[in-house]
């Protein structure tokens, strides 16, 4: 597969977006970051310039749906995306007390999780399958495979996200665009400290991209990691729920 030059990144002021954004920066790259901090946001750009790239940024909040489209559509065609990771996110628990999470809560992470990952599909895929190809990366979770009792908006909006990138890369794979599940495990951030539990096998953000970066160019439909995490994962998935209820209490993310 041609290596990607023109590469879009939602969620860029976010760890693994940063990583993500300094891992393509390059000459001969054109790298187009999306965040909600706009400070954060130019200081990533000034960073990817003295890499070599160049960069145009867009400080937007996705829940936005109509100002998102008013940007996208016509920066798709115009800039003819190679490559798009819609990676913006948000996470909620139920709180270090079992309080549960708010109404408000569940609904944003709803919002940005999932209705803006297809919301920004919905707007760079019509030129994509005009010109017959592009790359379009969704990001998913492990928490995709089973739901954590921690984190029950979040694991829901991942596993959505999860099925709908599937969906997506059986659909248009005859039509040269490819797609492609990125399914993380922890990952240090700001987000990730926050997240409740144990946090084993943790990586790094740069060490994420890195893996994420080499999973897009051999076009895996799901990238996912660290190892054994990812198949412990897979393995709550189809074990019956009821003794992946136990495991996880075991391993301390339960009550």
């Amino acid at each position: 597969m041609k290596a990607p030059r023109t590469i879009l990144i939602t969620g860029a002021t976010g760890g693994i977006g940063q990583a993500l954004a300094l891992e393509y920066a390059s000459p001969g790259y054109r790298l187009i970051l999306q965040g909600r901090r706009s400070g954060t946001l130019a200081e990533l750009a000034a960073a990817c310039e003295a890499r070599g790239a160049r960069v145009l940024t867009q400080a937007l909040d996705l829940r936005d749906a109509q100002a998102l489209a008013r940007w996208l559509v016509p920066l798709a065609e115009a800039e003819a995306l190679d490559l798009v990771i819609v990676n913006a996110g948000l996470n909620a628990s139920i709180g270090p007390d079992g309080r549960g999470e708010s109404a408000g809560e569940a609904r944003a992470l709803i919002e940005v999780n999932l209705l803006a990952a297809m919301a920004t599909v919905d707007a760079v895929l019509p030129a994509m399958r005009r010109r017959g190809r592009g790359q379009i990366a969704l990001m998913s979770s492990l928490a995709a495979y089973f739901g954590l009792p921690v984190t029950p908006t979040y694991c829901a909006t991942k596993a959505a996200l999860k099925a709908y990138g599937e969906a997506l890369r059986g659909w248009l794979v005859a039509e040269g665009v490819e797609v492609n599940v990125v399914m993380p495990g922890y990952v240090e951030s700001p987000m990730c400290e926050a997240m409740p539990g144990p946090k084993p096998f943790l990586w790094s953000a740069a060490r994420a991209a890195r893996a994420i970066r080499h999973g897009l160019a051999r076009n895996q439909a799901r990238i996912s990691f660290p190892f054994p995490l990812n198949l412990g994962s897979w393995f709550l998935a189809v074990l019956p729920a009821g003794v992946s209820q136990r495991i996880l209490g075991w391993l301390g993310y339960g009550r």
